[in-house]
C-alpha cells in the first residue's frame, strides 16, 4: 500500500508539473531563439550551422500534431517529463516516502533554468533528457554490463551529441572520472555504435565544410575582456538559482565522492563550471551553457538532503520561498504588461503582423538578424530572410540561402536607407522599409585574390589581382538601378573593420550567371594604426558589405 500511494503521488506531482508547462507553453509569447528553430523544423536536415538536429526533429514532431505554440513546444513539455522520470529513476526511490517526492520536485522546480526549459524549445531540452538516460544507462553499466545498459549508453551518447555539442564534455567527464571505462570492450563497443548512429551528422559537417565547428571554436572567440570572465558566475547563479549553486558548492566541498557514479556527478559539475570559467577568458560564455549540471545537481541534492534535517530545514526556509518567487515570474511572463514588452517578451507579434500587413505578398527582407525573419515567418506563415554583412555572424540562413530565389523580384526590404526608407506607425510600433522591384543580394559571389605583399604601409597605394566568379543561376548588374555594386577593400582588427572602395582597371557591369572574370584594382592603404590586420575583398551595395573572400593576415605600418 505504501509502494503504490509512493507512486499515486509521484504521478500525481509529475502531472502537476506538466499541466504548469503546458498553460505556460500555450500563454507565452514565443522567443526569439524558439522562432530560429522553428525555421529549422521547417527544413530537415542532418545538422545546422549552429546546432545538431535534434532540436528541428522535436519541432517538426510537434508541428504534426499542434500549430501556433504548441507546434513548436509540445516535444519540449513531453520531454521534460522523460526527464524526471528518469533522474528519479537514478535516484532508485521505489519506496520512498510521500514526502520525499514532493522534495524532488521542489529542488527540481528551484532550478530556475531547468524549470524553464520545461515550455522553452532550445538544443537544452534534448540534451537534458539524454543526459539523464547516460547517467541512468552509467549507473546500470557500473552495477552489471548488461548488453541493455550497453545499447542505452549508445544511444544517450548518441542522442546528447544530437542535441548539442557540450555532449563531447558530459560524456568526457564521465569517463575521466573512471578511467577505467576504458579497459572495457563493452564501453568501447558503446562508443562505436554511437559513432555509428552519428555519421549521419558527421557526413553533414564534412559536406558542409564543417561550419559548426568553425563558428563554435573560432567565430565565436571574442578575446579577452575582463567583463566576461567578471560575469561568469552572476550568470551561473541565475542559471541555476543562487540557493542551489550555493547548496551544491557547499556539498561538492564537504562530502567526497562514495561511489563511482557519484564521482561522476562532481566531475560533471567541476568539470562543466571550471571548463566554461577557463573559455571566459577568449570571450562571451552564454550562461545556459553550463544547464546540463542541472541533473547532477538534482541528483546530489536529493541524496544529500533527504539524510539530513539541517538541509531539510534550508528547504523549508529558502527553497520553497525561491520557488514561489519563480511560480509568480512564471505569471509575470504571461502578462501583457508594458514592461514585459520592453523586455522583448510580449508584443512580438502585433509588430511582425504590421510589418507583413505593410509588405503585403512580398518576401520580407531584414538586415543583419537572424531572429527577425524567423519571428516574422513564424508569426505571419509568408517567406522572409536577411542579408549577411561583415558585421554580422553567418548563421542557418547561410546554408539555405533563400535569397536566391527572389532576385530581381519585388520585395519589402526593412531597413532604413536615406531617400528611399519609410516610416510605419501603429501605436507603439514603429519601424523603418521600402519596397523595391527588383531585388539584388552579392553574398553568394566569390572573389579570389593575390596579394603581393603582407607588409603595408599606410598611405601606399597597392595593385591587387583577383577573379571574381558568379556561382549563382541569375546575373549581377554591378549598375543596377537600385543596388549597384562596388568593389572595396576590407581591413578588419578586433571588433573594427574598415571598408574602402577601389579604382578598377576596368569596369564589371553585368557578372553573369555562371562566369568568371579577371580583373586588377588599385587601392590606398587608409591610415591606420600600426598593427596586424585581415585584408579581404568584398562587394558593397546598399543593404550592405557581404563576405566574397577568404581574409589574409597583413601588417601595417606608418610611413
Amino acid at each position: 500500500m505504501r509502494k503504490w500511494n509512493h507512486k499515486k503521488i509521484f504521478f500525481a506531482l509529475l502531472a502537476t508539473w506538466f499541466l504548469i508547462n503546458l498553460l505556460q507553453a500555450i500563454f507565452t509569447e514565443v522567443f526569439t531563439d524558439e522562432a530560429y528553430y522553428f525555421m529549422y523544423g521547417k527544413y530537415l536536415a542532418w545538422g545546422y550551422f549552429d546546432h545538431p538536429p535534434m532540436i528541428a526533429l522535436m519541432i517538426r514532431i510537434s508541428s504534426l500534431f499542434f500549430e501556433g505554440l504548441l507546434g513548436i513546444r509540445i516535444m519540449t513539455v513531453l520531454l521534460q517529463l522523460g526527464t524526471l522520470s528518469l533522474i528519479w529513476k537514478v535516484l532508485e526511490e521505489k519506496d520512498a516516502e510521500a514526502k520525499q517526492a514532493l522534495l524532488f520536485f521542489i529542488i527540481a522546480g528551484s532550478l530556475w533554468m531547468f524549470s524553464a526549459y520545461g515550455f522553452i524549445s532550445t538544443p537544452d531540452v534534448p540534451l537534458l533528457f539524454f543526459t539523464a538516460l547516460f547517467l541512468f544507462s552509467y549507473k546500470s553499466y557500473l552495477k552489471e554490463q548488461s548488453w541493455m545498459a550497453v545499447i542505452l549508453l549508445s544511444i544517450s551518447m548518441a542522442g546528447l551529441v544530437y542535441s548539442k555539442y557540450q555532449a563531447v564534455l558530459v560524456i568526457g567527464f564521465v569517463v575521466l572520472s573512471n578511467l577505467k571505462l576504458l579497459k572495457t570492450y563493452k564501453f568501447w563497443l558503446a562508443g562505436i555504435v554511437a559513432l555509428l548512429l552519428l555519421s549521419p551528422h558527421i557526413y553533414w559537417q564534412f559536406a558542409n565544410d564543417f561550419p559548426s565547428i568553425k563558428y563554435h571554436l573560432v567565430d565565436r572567440s571574442d578575446g579577452f575582456r575582463w567583463k566576461y570572465v567578471f560575469e561568469y558566475i552572476p550568470n551561473q547563479l541565475v542559471v541555476f538559482n543562487p540557493l542551489i549553486f550555493g547548496a551544491v558548492i557547499y556539498m561538492l566541498i564537504k562530502y567526497r565522492p562514495e561511489d563511482l557514479f557519484t564521482r561522476a556527478l562532481h566531475f560533471m559539475i567541476i568539470g562543466f563550471i571550471g571548463f566554461f570559467w577557463i573559455t571566459s577568458f577568449r570571450g562571451h560564455v552564454e550562461p545556459q551553457w553550463t544547464l546540463v549540471c542541472s541533473v547532477p545537481m538534482i541528483i546530489i541534492l536529493y541524496n544529500r538532503i533527504s539524510v539530513s534535517e539541517m538541509f531539510k530545514k534550508y528547504v523549508r526556509r529558502f527553497l520553497i520561498p525561491s520557488l514561489m518567487l519563480l511560480l509568480l515570474f512564471r505569471i509575470f511572463l504571461v502578462t501583457n504588461l508594458s514592461i514585459v514588452k520592453n523586455l522583448g517578451l510580449n508584443g512580438k507579434e502585433e509588430k511582425y503582423e504590421y510589418i507583413g500587413s505593410v509588405a503585403n505578398n512580398l518576401p520580407v527582407v531584414f538586415l543583419s538578424s537572424y531572429q527577425s525573419p524567423s519571428l516574422f515567418t513564424f508569426f505571419t506563415g509568408k517567406e522572409s530572410f536577411p542579408i549577411s554583412t561583415l558585421n554580422t555572424r553567418q548563421t542557418q540562413f547561410d546554408i539555405w540561402q533563400l535569397e536566391k530565389n527572389y532576385q530581381h523580384k519585388p520585395a519589402f526590404v526593412a531597413d532604413a536607407r536615406e531617400g528611399r526608407s519609410q516610416v510605419f506607425e501603429k501605436g507603439t510600433i514603429r519601424f523603418t522599409g521600402y519596397k523595391t522591384s527588383s531585388l539584388q543580394t552579392t553574398n553568394r559571389i566569390k572573389i579570389v585574390f593575390d596579394l603581393p605583399v603582407k607588409f603595408l604601409t599606410s598611405g601606399d597605394t597597392i595593385s591587387v589581382s583577383f577573379i571574381i566568379t558568379n556561382p549563382c543561376d541569375y546575373d549581377i548588374d554591378f549598375n543596377h538601378f537600385d543596388f549597384p555594386v562596388q568593389v572595396c577593400t576590407v581591413l578588419i582588427k578586433g571588433k573594427g573593420t574598415y571598408v574602402n572602395p577601389v579604382e578598377l582597371s576596368e569596369p564589371i557591369g553585368v557578372l553573369q550567371r555562371g562566369a568568371s572574370l579577371q580583373r586588377t584594382f588599385r587601392a590606398v592603404i587608409p591610415d591606420l594604426p600600426p598593427d596586424e590586420y585581415r585584408f579581404g575583398i568584398s562587394l558593397k551595395t546598399a543593404l550592405g558589405t557581404t563576405i566574397n573572400s577568404t581574409f589574409e593576415k597583413v601588417d601595417i605600418t606608418k610611413k
